[in-house]
């Protein structure tokens, strides 16, 4: 039998993105699907798309939450009633392409039951769909930047900016295992890949599954602006990193994530962000040296 697949989609006023969303869930050629809309209090007309959608799909369960208290908490509302042994974080200003599922639940199958999450590359479009191209970019001789990274990607993931977000496919039981999101984070992709990597391994799929839509709404379009507010969650997941890290290389590796963020808490002047990124760099070059004396 088919594994149960659960499509968790997250909206928050993507009215003008919202069918095209949906109707890529429809369009999946994998049939065995649980779909979840859960909406944070949007403003924008979003509600009555997903009514009418709900009312289509009598299957399809519908959550429309008074507050918007984060992508975090809404995403572990609809989780914790999903059945899915495989689940999707899908914010609906992106689109799934139709063998996306089929292609990735079949990689499952063939993977170890330690493998936590696959991800693969996506066609970043604008607002009117419009392709700004690929996340993983091949150069002359064929080599995908930035470069993909399979198996035990702790270290890979705590230095360095590389899973497409909308791409990833994850293990019901690995987000069982980390307590779901954390409720306490602006944002949730960080933090799954540093806490899921320790223990699960990861495994990158050279298919395009998916389109990122770049709007000035998007989560990756805010974190570019000059009062970031991700950076403590950031920083907060950096020291979950800390606590983590086994050897002296992997330390050494989020010495170098820290670095970058501590250069752009300074770009755009954020003293306490910049003392608290500086603080924990110090801890982690401590830890650094703690390792090499355990080796």
């Amino acid at each position: 039998m088919m594994p149960l697949v659960s499509i968790i989609a997250l909206c928050h006023n993507h009215a003008p993105y919202l069918r095209e969303a949906l109707d890529s869930i429809l369009a999946q050629d994998y049939p065995h699907l649980e779909v979840w809309l859960v909406d944070a209090a949007s403003t924008d007309g979003s509600p009555a798309i997903l009514r009418e959608y709900a009312r289509a799909n009598p299957g399809w369960h519908l959550r429309l939450l008074p507050e918007n208290t984060g992508n975090c908490r809404a995403f572990n509302q609809a989780f914790f009633q999903s059945q899915g042994e495989f689940v999707v974080d899908f914010a609906t200003d992106d689109v799934l392409l139709p063998t996306r599922l089929s292609q990735q639940v079949a990689l499952f199958q063939r993977l170890p039951p330690d493998y936590g999450a696959v991800y693969s590359n996506c066609e970043h479009i604008t607002a009117a769909g419009q392709p700004l191209g690929l996340h993983h970019r091949p150069d002359a001789r064929g080599r995908l930047h930035p470069r993909p990274a399979s198996g035990w990607v702790f270290e890979d993931v705590i230095s360095r900016y590389f899973i497409s977000s909308p791409t990833v496919l994850m293990r019901r039981a690995t987000l069982l295992a980390l307590g779901g999101y954390d409720e306490a984070l602006s944002y949730e992709d960080f933090d799954f890949w540093v806490r899921a990597s320790r223990d699960w391994r990861f495994q990158y799929q050279d298919v395009v599954t998916t389109r990122k839509r770049k709007h000035p709404r998007s989560m990756s379009a805010r974190l570019t602006r000059q009062h970031d507010p991700y950076l403590d969650s950031t920083l907060a997941v950096c020291r979950k990193a800390l606590a983590l890290c086994r050897t002296p290389a992997e330390a050494r590796a989020l010495a170098r994530r820290l670095r970058h963020e501590l250069a752009h808490a300074l770009r755009r002047r954020q003293w306490a962000a910049a003392r608290q990124a500086s603080r924990l760099l110090v801890d982690v070059v401590g830890r650094v040296v703690g390792l090499r004396g355990q080796a």
